[in-house]
């Protein structure tokens, strides 16, 4: 065989490109809306899914919120949510450890998007696969809870690249661990010092004026165009 006349086809980049492709649909619909979409990552355990009850609870006599659980399987969190009379639907990724754009496009037709401020995406439990996809977010947050240790960022960078905010969890059990706000600040740093980071418990709700503060912005600059 001629090795000259192989087709070679390059199929991670068309997946990629094509989930780009939708990725930037959905961002200029919602923008159109102004509705800001909010992708938030995190390990399992971390708080997402308490920090987003705490935020909604604290802006929703300001704005209409909705979310989209995301996990492999099982209702928990969506279940937990709708009990407090927040909108959500949950999503299950077929064993897929992250969202794309394509999943988000599901999800956006079963919560309905019309009439929302803002719509988070509460990503599946993990540091890695979720940074590598585009699922049409407007915006990133990662959460670190403190447990997890001050060395995440150097292990795990691309998350913390790709993230405009980053929210430092569970900051009530500090004296428990050994978790060093400097070190921490010095990982993110170094690989995005854009970043916004804010330290918080949701247990108690300290430091959350700042993430607040934060989220209003991004909620202004979408409506604002």
């Amino acid at each position: 065989m001629d090795m000259d006349k192989v087709k070679v086809i390059e199929l991670k980049q068309n997946i990629f490109r094509a989930n780009e492709v939708t990725a930037e649909g959905i961002r200029d619909r919602l923008k159109k809306k102004g509705t800001l979409l909010v992708n938030v990552m995190a390990s399992p355990g971390a708080g997402k899914t308490t920090l987003l009850s705490r935020t909604i609870h604290a802006l929703e006599d300001t704005f209409r919120f909705g979310v989209m659980e995301c996990d492999i399987d099982a209702s928990v969190d969506a279940q937990a949510l709708l009990d407090q009379g927040i909108p959500a639907v949950q999503l299950h990724t077929g064993g897929m450890c992250h969202m794309d754009a394509g999943m988000t496009q599901q999800g956006l037709m079963e919560l309905g998007e019309d009439g929302l401020d803002v719509i988070f995406i509460e990503n599946v439990g993990n540091l890695v696969c979720p940074a590598e996809y585009d699922t049409g977010a407007h915006e990133c947050v990662a959460i670190l809870s403190v447990p997890e240790g001050d060395d995440k960022p150097v292990k795990y960078p691309l998350m913390f690249q790709v993230c405009d905010t980053v929210l430092i969890n569970k900051i009530d059990a500090l004296p428990v661990f050994d978790f060093s706000r400097e070190k921490v600040l010095s990982g993110i740093r170094e690989r995005n010092p854009g970043a916004e980071v804010f330290f918080v418990s949701s247990r108690t709700g300290e430091g959350y004026d700042g993430w607040i503060r934060r989220l209003k912005e991004m909620i202004v600059k979408i409506k604002e165009g």
